[in-house]
Parts: C-alpha cells; structure tokens; sequence
C-alpha cells in the first residue's frame, strides 16, 4: 500500500520541525504519510512543485521565500488565502487541482491566545517585516479587534502599500524602523527574517510598553536574537514562534486529512526536547 507524500518546502529548510510535527499528528490519528523538508530556492519553485504533486505528492507547505510564489501557484484559493496574497498550504484535490490556503495567522492567533493568554482586544501590536510572513497574519489580528496595527519595514514603501490593503478590516497604519521613536506598543511581533541570519531589525529604546509582550515568528533550540532583545526590554513574555508553528501545522494537517490533532501535547514535547539539547 503506497503511503501518502507530504512535504514542507523552503530556503534554507535544514532547521524545520515540521516533518517532526507531522509525523507526531500522523501518530496521534493513526494515520500513515511521509513528510519531509526539501530545499527549493525560489527560482526553481515552478519546476520542483510541479514535479511533487504530478508524482503523486498530497499536500506542501511552503515557507520563506516561498509563500507569494504558491499563491500564484494554486488553482483555488481560500478566503484567507486571497486576503493575505500569500499561501503556505497547497493541497491537491479530487478533481486533480490545487488548493492554496494560509494557516499562518490562525496559527498565531491560537498560540497567543490559547496557549500563552495574551489579550489582543483593545491592543497596541506592532509588526516587524512585510514579507510574505507579515501577509498571512494581519487580517487574523486585525479581526480579533486590535486598538491599533502599525508594520514597519526598511523599505517604506512596501509596508505602506501592504497596509492600505488592509485598511477597510481595521486600524493599521505603516513605515520605518526611524518611525517608532516615541511609540509604545503592547505586543511586538518579529516577522523579518533577521532571526535566521542572527540578526535584530534597529529597534528604538522604550518601544514595548509595560507588561507588553514579544513574540518572533521564527523559532530555533537558542533563543532567537528577538526573543533576548524582548527580555533585556523586561517583556511580560518573550516567545518564539514554536507554538505558532505547531498550531498552523495542525491546521493544515486538518485540511490535508480531515482530522485536527491536538496540539498541545506535541508543544510540550518540542519544548522538552529543545531544553534537553541546551542544558
């Protein structure tokens, strides 16, 4: 019996945890598949995708820089997906076509929420970036009833443009890193991809607000670079994105077969093993 193919696609990808996220749902359900982390640049995305799903392959994920180019890539598209113009779930169909969705900012919004008890309503929330990551996971927020969204970004001009897209689903504004002086937030979110090359975006003093709370995107065994600036700014928390990915996985692995894992037990176990390997 041939076992279903998934898989996780991106650049760099070495350091992903979903295969392992996946095959602890397949367990948790009983279900066979096989997931796995291929490298795949963005220049050759097209040919590499084309060539999973016509040898059979049931679902990808795609993470950085791959999110816009599976947008343009499915041939149907989600509510969610169609918003934030970025997928990072494609699932093949019955009928043989492919569905995009984007399971990032649900994933977010249930990590804060339900794993960690941040209050989003009424808040302040600043995001850092305005790539693909940043795409998925505004509306999300912003739906949840935000006092205000500020994106900042090097290049002005993108976060400008990604926030009028946005601007008829909440109170969102943009601009530079310079543009914070004097601007307090009650929750910052990393979505650059600084944290990958050990890097921090120039952040102003005093930009977190008393009790507030940082969270990056992206996750590793150390803390990331953010996640160390949010305690030296004495943050309430300050998280990786370990839970966001454990539950945006999960939303996927209920699009891809119809069952939704619970994701706590999995959380647990990737923060157990990640602590043994730095003590």
């Amino acid at each position: 019996m041939s076992v279903d193919r998934y898989a996780v696609f991106g650049h760099p990808i070495k350091h992903s945890k979903s295969p392992r996220i996946h095959s602890l749902f397949a367990e948790q359900a009983g279900q066979a598949l096989s997931y796995s982390a291929i490298e795949v640049p963005a220049k050759h995305f097209q040919k590499v995708v084309t060539a999973f799903f016509a040898n059979g392959g049931k679902g990808l994920n795609c993470t950085v820089p791959l999110k816009e180019l599976a947008w343009a890539f499915a041939d149907r598209l989600t509510e969610r997906a169609k918003l934030s113009k970025a997928v990072n779930t494609l699932k093949l169909e019955a009928d043989g076509s492919i569905l995009g969705d984007n399971t990032d900012g649900c994933g977010l919004v249930t990590d804060l929420i339900s794993n960690h008890d941040i209050v989003l309503s009424n808040s302040r929330v600043l995001i850092l970036g305005a790539g693909g990551a940043t795409r998925g996971i505004i509306a999300p927020l912003l739906e949840q009833g935000l006092q205000t969204l500020t994106i900042a970004n090097r290049t002005v001009e993108k976060a400008c443009g990604l926030a009028a897209e946005f601007q008829d689903i909440g109170a969102i504004s943009a601009g530079s890193f310079a543009d914070l002086q004097d601007q307090q937030f009650d929750l910052i979110l990393n979505a650059t991809s600084a944290s990958l090359t050990g890097q921090l975006p120039p952040l102003p003093e005093d930009l977190l607000a008393a009790n507030g709370v940082c969270y990056d995107l992206a996750y590793g065994n150390e803390p990331t670079p953010f996640v160390r600036w949010g305690l030296e700014q004495q943050a309430a928390k300050s998280l990786d994105g370990l839970g966001m990915l454990v539950e945006q996985a999960a939303e996927a692995f209920f699009i891809w077969r119809g069952v939704r894992p619970d994701t706590h037990p999995v959380i647990n176990l990737l923060n157990s093993e990640r602590s043994s390997k730095t003590s």
